[in-house]
């Protein structure tokens, strides 16, 4: 089982800050050069190609050859009869491929294990605003996948979220802070103070990040005070406290067992070892189906299955990252995992989402590299990685340390299911009338940082409905916005109509 352990030996990271669109790195050139740099970090340098036999890549957005991965190991020299595969997306996907290579390397099926992923999302913007047509390398064998790496290809919204615009994580996030924060009893003020608090510390490692996107510490006002530059987005969040998906970011990570790291001749103090991992998703997988929106049952199963299999606790764990495209994200894992969220262990090894940056599914791939160089950097210490897919849909976790495993992995399955926290969804009415009571709120704001658009979740108190679900939207008039953000709004009660030519429910606040 020792020589089988497997242990991530070279990562790279890599942000463009290239402004002309037709001079900045395609994205073929971009995931080669990360591949190409991780496999120098082993020590071997590009003859580790040669014996990789597996090869997972998380796709672009906006690159459509006909097959990214298949295109991108072609050019690396990769055995064509390895396995290689592009992932699906979600903010998961970096750790769930982790784990998903470990198990693989424990099985005997892999011995050396690429992966890489990225977005070079602002070049296409840039390209879009100026008019400039990008050529990007097309390609790839479309029949050369292996679907040895399983996937959900559940939608992300539901047909009900679509038809009342709730579809973007700057609408859903928003919605479950606020509910987290009214269960736990804060008031306004204290939960925007809290939210400083929690994510200035994410500022100042991504500070100290040189792949970080925005290398700035702010303090814990500047990021939670509207302003001119700071403009409320989704209530309670400020731009800065939002993530920043387009961004030219990207990583890659190998993974081998500790068998083949000695065969390659990699030194062992590149060596960081996959102790445990574990991934769940959400019973009641749209956001507007929770049946209680201050808890995340799947959450807690990957994180705490991930602990169990690594065989520590919490307290063991001494640096995290969260994943953290919203500081409920953050706070949630927390609250899973029963954790201060004012703990001294910082929650990032990078600055997180909206400092770092977050490129679009591929943000593990610079979390896990940067854990990996901590880790190597102070090699008694325990490392953990998240990710989430979606909104808090789906979770991945894993564990890692610059030292060996003491024992072996007997729960591959992790922890069963968190019962009794998970219940079954709440299907909203979609044609809901009468009396009810706010669960879980959001107000969007336009670009002037004035309030623009409400959505409400909650449930109807009408005799006979009492506790059915209901998702609305507000009437979109900008004194009733203000008036519902001017106090606490889970708990109050309000009038819902449906209305028939826009098939939406409309929330008007009592």
């Amino acid at each position: 089982m020792s020589d089988r352990a497997p242990v991530l030996v070279g990562v790279a990271q890599y942000v463009g800050r290239e402004t002309d669109p037709t001079a900045a790195p395609d994205p073929l050139t971009t995931m080669i050069d990360v591949a190409t740099r991780a496999a120098y970090d082993t020590g071997v340098g590009q003859g580790l190609f040669s014996h990789v036999d597996t090869f997972l890549q998380i796709p672009l957005a906006y690159w459509t050859p006909a097959n990214g991965a298949a295109l991108t190991a072609e050019h690396l020299g990769i055995d064509p009869r390895a396995r290689v595969q592009n992932t699906g997306g979600g903010g998961e996907m970096g750790v769930l491929a982790a784990n998903h290579l470990a198990a693989e390397i424990l099985a005997g099926r892999t011995e050396v294990a690429v992966m890489t992923g990225g977005q070079i999302w602002k070049t296409y913007e840039r390209a879009m605003s100026a008019g400039v047509e990008l050529d990007w390398p097309t390609g790839g064998d479309p029949a050369g996948a292996d679907d040895r790496f399983a996937l959900s290809t559940k939608p992300m919204v539901s047909e009900l979220e679509e038809r009342h615009r709730l579809t973007r994580p700057i609408q859903a996030y928003p919605l479950i802070e606020n509910a987290l924060r009214a269960a736990q009893g804060m008031t306004l003020a204290e939960h925007a103070q809290r939210l400083g608090e929690i994510m200035t510390v994410f500022t100042s490692v991504a500070a100290a990040n040189p792949y970080a996107w925005f290398p700035t510490e702010r303090s814990a006002e500047e990021l939670a005070t509207p302003t001119l530059e700071n403009r409320m987005i989704g209530f309670p969040y400020t731009k800065y406290l939002n993530s920043v998906l387009n961004t030219d970011q990207a990583g890659a990570y190998v993974m081998t067992s500790v068998a083949k790291a000695r065969e390659l001749g990699i030194p062992a103090d590149r060596w960081v070892y996959w102790w445990g991992g574990h991934s769940a998703a959400e019973e009641a997988w749209f956001v507007s189906t929770r049946p209680n929106f201050a808890e995340c049952p799947s959450m807690k199963d990957s994180s705490v299955g991930a602990l169990d299999q690594a065989g520590v606790g919490v307290d063991d764990i001494a640096l995290f990252d969260f994943y953290s495209c919203f500081p409920v994200a953050v706070r949630m894992a927390c609250a899973m995992l029963g954790i201060d969220e004012l703990d001294p262990r910082p929650f990032t090894v990078t600055g997180g989402l909206p400092y770092a940056g977050g490129p679009g599914s591929a943000y593990n791939m610079n979390s896990i590299a940067a854990m990996v160089e901590r880790l190597r950097d102070d090699d008694s210490s325990i490392g953990m990685v998240t990710g989430n897919g979606f909104f808090l849909t789906k979770h991945a976790a894993a564990v890692l340390s610059a030292q060996p495993k003491q024992n072996g992995w007997d729960s591959p399955d992790g922890p069963p299911p968190s019962a009794a926290m998970e219940t079954a969804p709440a299907i909203p009415d979609d044609s809901a009338t009468g009396r009810g009571r706010i669960e879980a709120y959001t107000v969007m704001h336009n670009r002037d940082g004035q309030p623009a658009q409400g959505y409400i979740c909650g449930h109807l108190n009408n005799k006979g409905s009492e506790g059915r679900r209901f998702l609305a939207n507000t009437p979109e008039d900008p004194n009733l916005l203000r008036h519902l953000l001017a106090s606490e709004a889970v708990g109050r009660t309000g009038d819902v109509r449906y209305d028939t030519p826009t098939g939406r429910c409309i929330f008007t606040p009592a």
